[in-house]
């Protein structure tokens, strides 16, 4: 199972294997407050995309598209995060963007299960 969660929520054993999807560390988080597994920032949009897109609900639908581009040309960063994915039965991808709809870790969410599938 696949899922999401904020990097400022409260870390449970439901989580399983926590792995941080964002390119930049989130801001005010210790290593011991986030209790990931792992940090694959490589998996995470560019940082060109990450500037343009700014959680802007209007251009989700683009990001979308062109983070998915992105992924494509980016096998072994998915290769990498899909060999966690095999590994555990849970695997809980962080992310730090206040947006809980609009953000890198929603899509990287779907586009897994998809791949996985």
């Amino acid at each position: 199972m696949i899922q999401i969660k904020r990097a400022y929520e409260k870390p449970q054993a439901k989580d399983g294997c926590r792995i941080l999807v964002d390119r930049l560390w989130p801001r005010g988080r210790s290593k011991e407050d986030l209790k990931v597994k792992v940090w694959i920032k490589e998996i995470a949009p560019s940082a060109e995309l990450r500037r343009w897109f700014q959680h802007v609900p209007e251009r989700f639908k683009e990001f979308k598209k062109r983070y998915l581009q992105e992924l494509k040309a980016n096998p072994e960063a998915v290769a990498k995060l899909r060999e966690f994915i095999k590994k555990y039965q849970t695997v809980t991808l962080i992310y730090g963007a206040r947006e809980i709809e609009y953000n890198n870790a929603s899509v990287l969410k779907d586009y897994l299960n998809a791949y996985v599938n």
